[in-house]
């Protein structure tokens, strides 16, 4: 299997290069380089200027406004953006529910929600997880009771990432209780804006309001936002989980952040020189690079095999090695910091800088937020299904 890049997709990589050269906004490219909290205009602003490209939806077929780009200019495209420093586009309704509208949706559900996901006009969330239906979502209890052309939804999710700006939420409901908990599921289409929903703010480790719980009670949801049948939903949750692991796989992520480890290291002083120079810091940082570099190979493998096709339980495997390796990189950087790294010294906050005294002014201004981003990466290997739920996968998929 030849995974090696054609001349014609290396002269993609240069038109992507020469139009994020062009299009990227240079204060949303510092922003995310410096690992500042992005607003949700910054994202609206970035998926705009994409839209207005063409380029906004590099997974969908052309048919409904995407660019019908192949897996490999996919990977090529999503790689430059990280590498430039570019906003990620928030996968919910790009690359979760759309795939699944596009493959089980009706022609109405279609021609309602893709070109609102496209244009930035509607925000998703995910309504999967809830008190004690994380990683055993079959569990869940949420639950949607036909009357006559509505569902009546009554219920709690939690963990909702970016619920306090969603138009939409796709949610797992329970429409029967009888039989294999698998098999009682079904897709609901919500709007954020039918009575009886409460959005609550859960404030994580680094200080950010990013996750929430919803509350529904009573909430009226039309029969026509059913996605395929009726307790069929799981199949279609699945469906959606197997985009959304591969989406963690960010190859052009991990590469940024090993060369801002590396930059960490050359900058840092010791009593006996610079870290870089330390022959076990370098061990550490060879190891997360070969690592990194297994994981391309293994992704560009996998989506030169499987062009065309949905992805299966090796987004799993990609799933796993990615968001380990997201740690030990953050990791990596906050002992490379040094002492820097004691002060959680926040994006705005007088009252960190204050707490870090003159440490904040010596503090090189693109490690000032590693301490906050390091507390937020230790979600990586729970969200899209806990490390042990993907090896579990993994096992029954090969028979173990």
């Amino acid at each position: 299997m030849n995974i090696d890049f054609t001349p014609a997709q290396e002269a993609f990589r240069l038109e992507v290069r020469d139009f994020l050269g062009r299009n990227l906004p240079e204060d949303l490219r510092t922003k995310v380089v410096r690992g500042h909290c992005l607003a949700k205009e910054d994202f609206l602003r970035w998926q705009r200027i994409l839209h207005a490209a063409g380029w906004g939806a590099a997974g969908w077929p052309a048919e409904f406004g995407g660019t019908g780009w192949d897996a490999m200019q996919r990977h090529i495209f999503d790689e430059e953006c990280a590498m430039a420093g570019a906003p990620i586009q928030i996968a919910f309704g790009l690359k979760m529910l759309a795939p699944v509208l596009i493959a089980f949706g009706t022609t109405q559900q279609k021609e309602r929600f893709l070109p609102r996901i496209l244009s930035g006009d509607e925000w998703w969330c995910q309504g999967y997880s809830e008190p004690g239906a994380g990683s055993d979502l079959a569990s869940l209890k949420t639950k949607a009771e036909r009357s006559g052309n509505e569902y009546i939804v009554n219920g709690q999710k939690t963990w909702t990432t970016y619920a306090q700006y969603a138009d939409w939420m796709f949610c797992l409901v329970r429409t029967r209780t009888d039989g294999r908990p698998q098999e009682g599921i079904s897709f609901l289409l919500i709007d954020m804006k039918t009575p009886g929903i409460t959005v609550r703010p859960l404030i994580t480790i680094d200080g950010e309001h990013e996750v929430n719980e919803v509350w529904l009670e009573n909430v009226r949801v039309p029969a026509e936002n059913l996605v395929g049948e009726e307790n069929k939903g799981w199949t279609y949750a699945k469906f959606l989980l197997g985009h959304e692991r591969t989406t963690i796989a960010d190859i052009g992520y991990l590469k940024r952040e090993l060369i801002r480890l590396k930059a960490l290291a050359a900058g840092t002083c010791t009593a006996t020189g610079s870290l870089i120079q330390d022959t076990r810091f370098r061990d550490k940082i060879a190891w997360v690079e070969l690592e990194a570099v297994a994981l391309e190979v293994t992704c560009l493998r996998l989506l030169s095999a499987k062009e065309g096709r949905p992805p299966g339980p090796e987004a799993s495997l990609l799933k796993i090695k990615s968001t380990e390796l997201q740690q030990a990189l953050a990791e990596l950087q906050m002992e490379a910091l040094g002492h820097y790294a004691l002060p959680d010294l926040r994006e705005g906050s007088s009252a960190g800088a204050n707490a870090a005294g003159e440490d904040w002014h010596a503090c090189p201004e693109h490690a000032r937020w590693l301490t906050s981003r390091y507390f937020n990466l230790r979600k990586t290997t729970i969200y899209g299904g806990t490390t042990e739920v993907q090896k579990n996968i993994i096992a029954q998929m090969m028979g173990l």
